[in-house]
């Protein structure tokens, strides 16, 4: 089933955290997802934190760099949390932004190679399994969750470039797509993805996750135009959402169309008034139900 929500950036302080995610869920926003950007705030924190201070409201990461992070310590975190909140955990890994992983000394050579070893390891431990693996970058001796999720929890993948989407096809349960990414390109993505699990004997659903920038009311033109000035795209992926509630939701509904799963709305990166955003993705929410 289709569903649509928001983005907390990281460039808004953590604890105004707390008191949008509350509103979200008080509006009936059904999806809220943070970011894990360097260095500003942690994914798996804000998760949690989000998660217990709601009741209902679906909360996800994107995305989670998988060079950071050893494959059985995101797999017992994520355990973890789908345990104290059963369902309501949603989370991405991906290469991370290459720049950063360097700043940090764990920039790899493949990450290609990472991704093919990473996320067919991280299914395997949540799904209780024992994984014996020795990769070039993923190495566990015997290694078993004593707390595996109690129902299935999908790992979803981050692709950009067409042999990184193919990859999130052969072997995550979806793929999240980002910022820039218009109809067109998530139907080419959608396609690559088919392939890509046709080829590998995947069966099953696999969601695509979708990112997009969107602003509202007067002058929401010019505020995109900015902020797309901001996050450095160029050409077709200069796209996003503008306009009244009704015209958002016309985007939304074309990427749905193309074949994403959730679309998510992404403000400003300095937005004014949060709460007015909040209030706004649950209008146009109630404009696709």
């Amino acid at each position: 089933m289709a569903s649509m929500g928001m983005i907390f950036q990281p460039s808004f302080a953590p604890e105004r955290l707390i008191e949008t995610v509350r509103l979200a869920e008080a509006e009936g926003v059904e999806e809220l997802w943070v970011f894990e950007d360097c260095f500003k705030e942690s994914g798996i924190a804000a998760l949690t934190a989000a998660l217990a201070s709601t009741e209902r409201i679906r909360i996800g990461v994107g995305i989670l760099p998988m060079p950071l992070r050893n494959v059985a310590i995101t797999a017992m975190e994520l355990a973890t949390i789908d345990r104290l909140f059963p369902g309501r955990a949603r989370f991405g890994v991906g290469h991370g932004v290459l720049d950063w992983m360097g700043q940090v000394g764990r920039r790899v050579a493949s990450p290609l190679t990472l991704m093919r070893e990473y996320v067919p390891a991280l299914r395997a431990l949540l799904a209780g399994e024992e994984v014996t693996t020795d990769g070039r970058y993923v190495h566990l001796d015997r290694v078993r969750l004593d707390w595996p999720p109690l129902a299935g929890l999908p790992v979803l993948a981050a692709g950009e470039g067409p042999r990184t989407i193919a990859l999130t096809g052969e072997v995550a349960d979806g793929t999240v797509l980002t910022t820039g990414t218009t109809p067109a390109m998530t139907r080419s993505a959608v396609d690559r993805i088919t392939a890509a699990r046709r080829e590998a004997s995947r069966t099953g659903s696999h969601e695509v996750v979708v990112f997009v920038n969107a602003e509202f009311g007067p002058g929401a033109s010019e505020r995109l135009e900015a902020e797309l000035d901001r996050w450095g795209l160029q050409g077709e992926r200069r796209f996003g959402a503008t306009g009244d509630d009704g015209s958002v939701a016309a985007t939304v509904r074309d990427l749905l169309d193309a074949g994403a799963t959730t679309v998510l709305l992404q403000s400003a990166s300095a937005e004014p008034d949060l709460d007015g955003y909040v209030r706004s993705v649950a209008r146009v929410q109630a404009l696709l139900r």
